[in-house]
Protein backbone atom coordinates (compact mmCIF):
# COMPACT_ATOMS: atom_id res chain seq x y z
CA UNK A 1 0.00 0.00 0.00
CA UNK A 2 1.31 3.43 -0.92
CA UNK A 3 1.48 5.86 2.00
CA UNK A 4 1.28 9.58 1.30
CA UNK A 5 1.74 12.19 4.01
CA UNK A 6 0.88 15.28 1.95
CA UNK A 7 -1.01 16.08 -1.23
CA UNK A 8 2.32 16.65 -2.94
CA UNK A 9 3.26 13.00 -2.35
CA UNK A 10 0.49 11.74 -4.65
CA UNK A 11 1.93 10.62 -8.01
CA UNK A 12 0.80 12.74 -10.95
CA UNK A 13 0.12 9.59 -12.98
CA UNK A 14 -2.00 7.89 -10.31
CA UNK A 15 -5.06 7.44 -12.48
CA UNK A 16 -8.65 7.16 -11.22
CA UNK A 17 -9.41 6.38 -7.58
CA UNK A 18 -12.26 5.31 -5.35
CA UNK A 19 -11.94 7.24 -2.09
CA UNK A 20 -13.23 7.17 1.45
CA UNK A 21 -12.70 9.62 4.30
CA UNK A 22 -12.39 9.18 8.05
CA UNK A 23 -10.23 8.92 11.16
CA UNK A 24 -10.53 5.11 11.21
CA UNK A 25 -9.21 4.84 14.78
CA UNK A 26 -9.23 1.12 15.55
CA UNK A 27 -10.16 0.12 11.97
CA UNK A 28 -13.06 -1.82 13.47
CA UNK A 29 -15.76 -3.86 11.79
CA UNK A 30 -17.85 -0.80 10.93
CA UNK A 31 -14.89 0.85 9.25
CA UNK A 32 -14.14 -2.33 7.36
CA UNK A 33 -17.66 -2.42 5.91
CA UNK A 34 -16.93 0.93 4.27
CA UNK A 35 -13.35 0.05 3.34
CA UNK A 36 -14.40 -3.26 1.83
CA UNK A 37 -16.91 -1.45 -0.37
CA UNK A 38 -14.15 0.94 -1.48
CA UNK A 39 -11.95 -1.98 -2.50
CA UNK A 40 -14.79 -3.68 -4.43
CA UNK A 41 -15.84 -0.48 -6.22
CA UNK A 42 -12.24 0.22 -7.19
CA UNK A 43 -11.79 -3.28 -8.59
CA UNK A 44 -14.95 -2.95 -10.69
CA UNK A 45 -13.93 0.49 -11.99
CA UNK A 46 -10.26 -0.25 -12.63
CA UNK A 47 -9.30 2.35 -10.02
CA UNK A 48 -7.05 2.56 -6.97
CA UNK A 49 -8.82 2.25 -3.59
CA UNK A 50 -7.71 5.09 -1.31
CA UNK A 51 -8.45 6.08 2.30
CA UNK A 52 -8.00 9.70 3.35
CA UNK A 53 -7.33 10.10 7.06
CA UNK A 54 -6.06 12.74 9.47
CA UNK A 55 -3.22 13.13 11.94
CA UNK A 56 -3.62 14.24 14.65
CA UNK A 57 -7.28 13.60 15.43
CA UNK A 58 -9.28 16.75 14.55
CA UNK A 59 -10.78 16.97 18.04
CA UNK A 60 -7.27 17.01 19.53
CA UNK A 61 -6.56 20.16 17.50
CA UNK A 62 -9.87 21.98 17.80
CA UNK A 63 -10.88 20.96 21.34
CA UNK A 64 -7.77 19.57 23.09
CA UNK A 65 -9.57 19.15 26.41
CA UNK A 66 -11.99 16.72 24.72
CA UNK A 67 -9.41 14.80 22.72
CA UNK A 68 -10.15 11.05 22.74
CA UNK A 69 -7.48 8.55 23.74
CA UNK A 70 -5.97 7.00 20.64
CA UNK A 71 -6.87 3.35 20.12
CA UNK A 72 -4.05 2.93 17.60
CA UNK A 73 -0.87 4.70 16.63
CA UNK A 74 -0.78 6.12 13.11
CA UNK A 75 1.45 3.29 11.89
CA UNK A 76 -0.86 0.67 13.40
CA UNK A 77 -3.78 2.36 11.66
CA UNK A 78 -2.00 2.36 8.31
CA UNK A 79 -1.00 -1.29 8.71
CA UNK A 80 -4.64 -2.18 9.41
CA UNK A 81 -5.82 -0.20 6.37
CA UNK A 82 -3.30 -2.06 4.24
CA UNK A 83 -4.57 -5.40 5.57
CA UNK A 84 -8.07 -4.54 4.29
CA UNK A 85 -6.70 -4.34 0.76
CA UNK A 86 -6.39 -0.63 0.08
CA UNK A 87 -3.98 0.51 -2.58
CA UNK A 88 -3.07 3.77 -0.87
CA UNK A 89 -3.67 5.93 2.18
CA UNK A 90 -3.36 9.71 2.31
CA UNK A 91 -2.54 11.14 5.75
CA UNK A 92 -3.43 14.81 5.96
CA UNK A 93 -1.93 16.89 8.76
CA UNK A 94 -4.87 18.43 10.59
CA UNK A 95 -4.33 22.00 11.74
CA UNK A 96 -6.61 24.91 12.62
CA UNK A 97 -5.81 26.40 9.22
CA UNK A 98 -6.73 23.14 7.47
CA UNK A 99 -10.02 23.12 9.41
CA UNK A 100 -11.03 26.41 7.77
CA UNK A 101 -11.47 24.81 4.35
CA UNK A 102 -15.01 24.88 3.06
CA UNK A 103 -16.48 21.53 1.99
CA UNK A 104 -16.11 22.66 -1.62
CA UNK A 105 -12.45 23.61 -1.20
CA UNK A 106 -11.62 20.31 0.49
CA UNK A 107 -13.36 18.16 -2.12
CA UNK A 108 -11.96 20.05 -5.10
CA UNK A 109 -8.38 20.17 -3.75
CA UNK A 110 -8.17 16.62 -2.41
CA UNK A 111 -10.70 14.39 -4.17
CA UNK A 112 -10.82 16.06 -7.58
CA UNK A 113 -7.53 17.79 -8.31
CA UNK A 114 -5.10 15.41 -6.60
CA UNK A 115 -6.86 12.03 -6.37
CA UNK A 116 -9.00 12.08 -9.51
CA UNK A 117 -11.83 10.34 -7.67
CA UNK A 118 -14.46 8.58 -9.75
CA UNK A 119 -16.39 7.51 -6.65
CA UNK A 120 -16.46 8.41 -2.95
CA UNK A 121 -17.75 5.90 -0.39
CA UNK A 122 -18.88 7.20 3.02
CA UNK A 123 -21.18 6.44 5.91
CA UNK A 124 -24.42 8.42 5.96
CA UNK A 125 -23.31 10.33 9.07
CA UNK A 126 -20.11 11.68 7.46
CA UNK A 127 -19.38 15.37 8.07
CA UNK A 128 -16.50 17.43 6.67
CA UNK A 129 -15.33 20.96 6.00
CA UNK A 130 -15.29 24.03 8.22
CA UNK A 131 -17.44 23.51 11.33
CA UNK A 132 -18.49 20.14 9.86
CA UNK A 133 -20.76 22.05 7.50
CA UNK A 134 -20.54 19.44 4.73
CA UNK A 135 -22.62 16.26 4.77
CA UNK A 136 -23.61 13.52 2.35
CA UNK A 137 -26.00 15.89 0.58
CA UNK A 138 -23.19 18.38 0.05
CA UNK A 139 -20.90 15.64 -1.19
CA UNK A 140 -23.55 14.37 -3.61
CA UNK A 141 -24.02 17.83 -5.14
CA UNK A 142 -20.26 18.23 -5.49
CA UNK A 143 -20.07 14.80 -7.10
CA UNK A 144 -22.56 15.90 -9.73
CA UNK A 145 -20.51 19.03 -10.44
CA UNK A 146 -17.16 17.23 -10.67
CA UNK A 147 -18.15 13.89 -12.15
CA UNK A 148 -17.77 11.42 -9.30
CA UNK A 149 -20.35 9.08 -7.79
CA UNK A 150 -21.20 9.16 -4.09
CA UNK A 151 -22.03 5.90 -2.36
CA UNK A 152 -23.52 6.51 1.10
CA UNK A 153 -23.82 3.40 3.22
CA UNK A 154 -26.47 2.80 5.82
CA UNK A 155 -25.54 3.32 9.45
CA UNK A 156 -22.49 1.10 9.73
CA UNK A 157 -22.65 -1.74 12.19
CA UNK A 158 -26.35 -2.58 11.87
CA UNK A 159 -25.37 -6.22 12.39
CA UNK A 160 -23.77 -5.36 15.75
CA UNK A 161 -25.23 -7.01 18.86
CA UNK A 162 -28.38 -5.36 20.22
CA UNK A 163 -28.53 -3.13 17.17
CA UNK A 164 -25.62 -0.93 18.32
CA UNK A 165 -23.22 0.76 15.93
CA UNK A 166 -19.66 -0.39 15.77
CA UNK A 167 -17.99 2.86 16.78
CA UNK A 168 -14.56 4.02 17.88
CA UNK A 169 -16.17 5.71 20.89
CA UNK A 170 -17.72 2.46 22.12
CA UNK A 171 -14.55 0.53 21.33
CA UNK A 172 -12.43 2.99 23.31
CA UNK A 173 -14.76 2.71 26.31
CA UNK A 174 -14.67 -1.09 26.27
CA UNK A 175 -10.86 -1.17 26.20
CA UNK A 176 -10.50 1.36 29.00
CA UNK A 177 -12.96 -0.68 31.09
CA UNK A 178 -10.90 -3.82 30.50
CA UNK A 179 -13.74 -5.43 28.54
CA UNK A 180 -11.37 -6.76 25.91
CA UNK A 181 -13.74 -9.53 24.87
CA UNK A 182 -16.37 -6.93 23.94
CA UNK A 183 -13.68 -4.87 22.24
CA UNK A 184 -12.73 -7.87 20.13
CA UNK A 185 -16.35 -8.19 18.98
CA UNK A 186 -16.27 -4.61 17.70
CA UNK A 187 -12.82 -5.01 16.16
CA UNK A 188 -13.33 -8.46 14.70
CA UNK A 189 -9.93 -9.35 16.24
CA UNK A 190 -8.22 -8.94 19.63
CA UNK A 191 -7.05 -5.48 20.60
CA UNK A 192 -3.25 -5.15 20.35
CA UNK A 193 -0.68 -3.16 22.30
CA UNK A 194 2.75 -3.30 20.65
CA UNK A 195 6.27 -2.23 21.53
CA UNK A 196 9.84 -3.31 22.11
CA UNK A 197 10.71 -5.74 24.90
CA UNK A 198 12.91 -4.08 27.52
CA UNK A 199 14.49 -5.13 30.80
CA UNK A 200 12.28 -4.84 33.88
CA UNK A 201 12.97 -5.77 37.50
CA UNK A 202 13.55 -9.43 36.58
CA UNK A 203 11.27 -10.28 39.49
CA UNK A 204 9.07 -12.51 37.34
CA UNK A 205 12.01 -14.78 36.53
CA UNK A 206 12.82 -15.02 40.24
CA UNK A 207 9.24 -16.12 40.88
CA UNK A 208 9.31 -18.69 38.10
CA UNK A 209 7.22 -16.64 35.64
CA UNK A 210 9.63 -14.63 33.44
CA UNK A 211 7.84 -11.79 31.68
CA UNK A 212 8.42 -9.70 28.57
CA UNK A 213 8.05 -6.01 29.51
CA UNK A 214 6.92 -3.53 26.87
CA UNK A 215 8.78 -0.23 26.50
CA UNK A 216 6.93 2.83 27.76
CA UNK A 217 6.60 4.18 24.21
CA UNK A 218 4.35 1.29 23.20
CA UNK A 219 1.61 1.77 20.61
CA UNK A 220 -2.06 1.03 21.22
CA UNK A 221 -4.50 1.96 23.96
CA UNK A 222 -3.70 0.09 27.19
CA UNK A 223 -6.66 -1.60 28.90
CA UNK A 224 -7.44 -1.01 32.57
CA UNK A 225 -5.15 -2.56 35.17
CA UNK A 226 -5.58 -6.29 35.57
CA UNK A 227 -4.56 -9.72 34.35
CA UNK A 228 -5.61 -10.95 30.91
CA UNK A 229 -5.39 -14.03 28.75
CA UNK A 230 -3.90 -13.25 25.37
CA UNK A 231 -1.27 -13.86 22.74
CA UNK A 232 2.27 -12.57 22.46
CA UNK A 233 3.10 -12.04 18.79
CA UNK A 234 6.75 -11.72 17.76
CA UNK A 235 6.46 -9.10 15.05
CA UNK A 236 10.02 -9.47 13.80
CA UNK A 237 9.31 -13.07 12.77
CA UNK A 238 7.55 -13.84 9.51
CA UNK A 239 3.87 -14.85 9.68
CA UNK A 240 3.65 -18.60 10.07
CA UNK A 241 7.10 -18.90 11.62
CA UNK A 242 7.51 -21.22 14.58
CA UNK A 243 7.07 -19.49 17.92
CA UNK A 244 5.70 -16.33 16.29
CA UNK A 245 2.39 -16.38 18.17
CA UNK A 246 2.52 -17.67 21.73
CA UNK A 247 -0.15 -18.07 24.45
CA UNK A 248 0.41 -15.66 27.30
CA UNK A 249 -0.82 -14.25 30.59
CA UNK A 250 -0.68 -10.46 30.29
CA UNK A 251 -0.46 -8.12 33.26
CA UNK A 252 -1.22 -4.39 33.24
CA UNK A 253 -0.50 -2.34 36.34
CA UNK A 254 2.03 -1.07 38.86
CA UNK A 255 2.80 -4.36 40.68
CA UNK A 256 1.40 -3.18 44.05
CA UNK A 257 2.64 -6.25 45.98
CA UNK A 258 6.15 -4.87 45.50
CA UNK A 259 5.12 -1.21 45.91
CA UNK A 260 5.65 -0.47 42.23
CA UNK A 261 4.83 2.98 40.83
CA UNK A 262 5.38 2.71 37.08
CA UNK A 263 2.47 1.31 35.10
CA UNK A 264 3.67 -1.55 32.93
CA UNK A 265 2.42 -3.98 30.33
CA UNK A 266 4.13 -7.35 30.57
CA UNK A 267 3.42 -10.91 29.47
CA UNK A 268 4.42 -14.38 30.63
CA UNK A 269 4.48 -16.88 27.79
CA UNK A 270 2.80 -19.99 29.14
CA UNK A 271 5.16 -22.78 30.12
CA UNK A 272 8.19 -21.12 28.50
CA UNK A 273 11.32 -20.05 30.37
CA UNK A 274 13.72 -20.40 27.44
CA UNK A 275 12.78 -17.30 25.44
CA UNK A 276 15.11 -14.31 25.07
CA UNK A 277 12.90 -11.55 23.71
CA UNK A 278 14.90 -8.47 24.72
CA UNK A 279 15.02 -5.94 21.91
CA UNK A 280 12.30 -7.68 19.87
CA UNK A 281 9.16 -5.94 18.67
CA UNK A 282 6.12 -7.76 20.01
CA UNK A 283 2.38 -7.32 20.02
CA UNK A 284 0.23 -8.31 22.97
CA UNK A 285 -3.25 -9.32 21.84
CA UNK A 286 -5.84 -9.12 24.64
CA UNK A 287 -8.39 -11.94 24.56
CA UNK A 288 -10.09 -12.12 27.97
CA UNK A 289 -10.00 -10.29 31.30
CA UNK A 290 -9.24 -12.59 34.24
CA UNK A 291 -9.13 -10.38 37.32
CA UNK A 292 -8.20 -6.91 38.59
CA UNK A 293 -4.73 -6.06 39.86
CA UNK A 294 -4.41 -7.05 43.53
CA UNK A 295 -1.96 -6.48 46.38
CA UNK A 296 -0.98 -9.76 48.03
CA UNK A 297 0.12 -10.18 51.63
CA UNK A 298 2.99 -12.48 50.72
CA UNK A 299 5.06 -13.63 47.77
CA UNK A 300 3.71 -17.14 48.29
CA UNK A 301 0.12 -15.91 47.92
CA UNK A 302 1.11 -14.08 44.73
CA UNK A 303 2.73 -17.20 43.25
CA UNK A 304 -0.36 -19.28 44.07
CA UNK A 305 -2.54 -16.74 42.27
CA UNK A 306 -0.18 -16.63 39.30
CA UNK A 307 -0.41 -20.40 38.97
CA UNK A 308 -4.19 -20.11 38.98
CA UNK A 309 -4.04 -17.31 36.40
CA UNK A 310 -1.85 -19.41 34.11
CA UNK A 311 -4.22 -22.36 34.37
CA UNK A 312 -7.18 -20.16 33.44
CA UNK A 313 -5.25 -18.64 30.52
CA UNK A 314 -4.36 -22.09 29.24
CA UNK A 315 -8.03 -23.11 29.36
CA UNK A 316 -9.29 -19.95 27.63
CA UNK A 317 -6.62 -19.90 24.93
CA UNK A 318 -6.92 -23.59 24.13
CA UNK A 319 -10.36 -22.79 22.75
CA UNK A 320 -9.20 -19.66 20.88
CA UNK A 321 -7.56 -19.27 17.48
CA UNK A 322 -5.04 -16.39 17.39
CA UNK A 323 -5.68 -13.57 14.91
Amino acid sequence: MQRWYALEDIPSDLGPTVVTLGNFDGVHRGHREVLGRVVREARERGATPVAVTFEPHPVAVLYPERAPARIMSLEQRLDALEAVGLGAALVLTFTREFAQQTPEEFVETTFVDRLGAVAVVVGKDTRFGVRNSGDVGTLTELGKQHGFDVIALEDIGEAAPEGRRWSSTQLRAEILDGKVGHAAEILGRPHRVAGTVVHGDHRGRELGFPTANLSQDHAGLVPSDGVYAGWLVRLDLAPGAADRTLPAAISVGTNPTFDGHQRRVEAYVLDRTDLDLYGERVGMDFVSHLRPTLRFDSVEALIDQMREDVARCREILSATVPA
